[in-house]
């Protein structure tokens, strides 16, 4: 055949796959950025760009989730069955608290629940201490989810707790990310199974070195043992995260115990990434004792979110406590790339008369996050917002309070990758007390922070400006 000939089957067969993926594209991409950027790679770079999207664009994780999620529907509907009745928010909190309740039970679908505890942990010189203490007192289970396990000083006390628990006759369950495995060389995986403690990484990455950009990983933070103590928040397993240690790369976060039956809310989760990963469905009294009460009085639920049935639900969380603040917003995340509407949920919260006050760290630990993120600080500067930064050491905090009455803690940040593209877990609560507790630590960073101010912004040199703007360009893939 001539030239001629290739040049016009090539052209068939660009205009077919375009075609094919361009439906694809519109029939399941839910956002119209992304969707407008493939389509585009698609047209512009013949073949190449169809294949880019096979390998890249579709979200397979989300299949696999379903037929998951298939297999073990009857039991997650029985574990929703047998979950105490629905609670409505305390009646000394503000009425429309019970609006927020019912959104949140509408993309959760786990009942809001009474009489847990929840106890705030700082950093690992709080945290890690109580963890230990759990996988001690454990009895019958233990399970473990981390997106970062290094070994080190904080990673051996911890191999060396799980391998107890085992020779005690405790069922163990580790899942760790497959990204997250390799922040320390040679992964902690190997000493698990050596040490014969059950050990998998979830969806285990090809890339040979950790990649911080890497789409679709499991960032949740969770302990639970016996089925009744639990564990979430930002803690990752690392000797970063102890201050004392005094590391040049020193964390400060914040984890939080849990008792109550939050707990089996938890658990749940824990138990479908862990079927997701291995297979092996965890179930009966041993992983999920009869509900008790905990020794509180607050009122929370679970918000599992993640690319399957869970998308968007932290999103839609957040945005509908946003909505329903009448007097006050706190925020503290690391990482703060919010999509336009969540910018102008602050927006017009901050322009209703509502206080909202967001701390950032002033000095990140990913710098092209922070560059991004500082492109569009004015936005919300120019709204009315309080824009404060944080001294070192960074902080991996992530806490929401809203009318000192509601608050959000967990693993998720403030950006595409965690409400989108990660498999996180948050709990919601309704409480003054809790809430009061958490304001008191934001009040702690706000003290020791910074205010940013539009002058702040605008005499930045050109140079830094179009470093960030370039830099905010990347902001859906960050």
């Amino acid at each position: 055949m001539t030239p001629h000939v290739w040049g016009f089957l090539a052209g068939l067969l660009h205009v077919g796959l375009a075609l094919a993926v361009s439906a694809h594209i519109v029939l399941y991409k839910t956002d119209v950025r992304s969707a407008i950027g493939w389509i585009g790679l698609v047209w512009l770079t013949p073949i190449v760009g169809s294949g880019l999207y096979v390998l890249f664009g579709i979200n397979r994780i989300r299949r696999r989730a379903g037929r998951v999620r298939g297999r073990r529907s009857t039991f997650t509907e029985e574990l929703r069955a047998d979950a105490p009745e629905p609670v409505m928010p305390p009646p000394d909190l503000p009425p429309s608290l019970g609006s927020l309740a019912r959104l949140v039970r509408r993309v959760t679908r786990w009942p809001l629940t009474a009489g847990n505890s929840i106890e705030p942990l700082c950093s690992g010189d709080e945290g890690y201490p109580a963890m230990l203490q759990a996988i001690d007192h454990a009895t019958r289970s233990v399970a473990l989810a981390t997106y970062i396990f290094d070994r080190g000083r904080a990673g051996t006390e911890f191999v060396n707790a799980l391998e107890r628990a085992v020779a005690r006759g405790c069922q163990v369950r580790v899942l760790i990310d497959g990204v997250g495995a390799r922040y320390s060389h040679p992964p902690i995986v190997d000493e698990l199974r050596h040490r014969r403690v059950p050990v998998a990484r979830f969806m285990q990455s090809r890339v040979p070195f950790p990649h911080p950009y890497m789409n679709l990983r499991n960032h949740r933070k969770l302990l639970i043992t016996d089925g009744e103590v639990g564990f979430c928040g930002g803690l990752n397993i690392r000797d970063a995260c102890v201050l004392a240690y005094g590391l040049p790369d020193a964390t400060r976060d914040m984890h939080f115990r849990l008792r109550g039956p939050v707990v089996q809310q938890m658990t749940a989760a824990f138990a479908f990434d862990w079927e997701f990963t291995t297979r092996e469905r965890l179930g009966g009294d041993t992983w999920y004792p009869p509900v008790r009460n905990g020794t509180g009085n607050f009122a929370a639920r679970g918000v599992p979110d993640g690319p399957d049935e869970d998308f968007e639900a932290l999103l839609m969380t957040i945005l509908g406590a946003i909505a329903q603040a009448s007097h006050s917003v706190r925020v503290v995340t690391p990482y703060f790339l919010p999509d336009p509407p969540l910018v102008d949920a602050l927006r017009v919260a901050a322009m209703r008369g509502v206080t909202v006050d967001i701390v950032l760290p002033k000095r990140g630990n990913l710098r092209l996050v922070q560059w991004a993120a500082t492109a569009k600080l004015g936005a919300l500067i120019e709204g009315g917002c309080r824009l404060h930064l944080s001294s070192p050491p960074f902080d991996h905090s992530k806490l929401l309070v809203i009318d000192e009455a509601w608050s959000l803690i967990g693993s998720a940040n403030w950006d595409p990758r965690s409400l989108r593209l990660n498999f996180e877990y948050n709990v919601e609560c309704y409480s003054r007390e809790f809430a009061t507790r958490v304001n008191a630590l934001i009040d702690e960073k706000v003290a020791s922070s910074t205010l940013l101010t539009l002058k702040d912004l605008r005499g930045r040199p050109l140079v830094s400006k179009l470093r960030d703007g370039v830099a905010w360009l990347a902001q859906p893939y960050l």
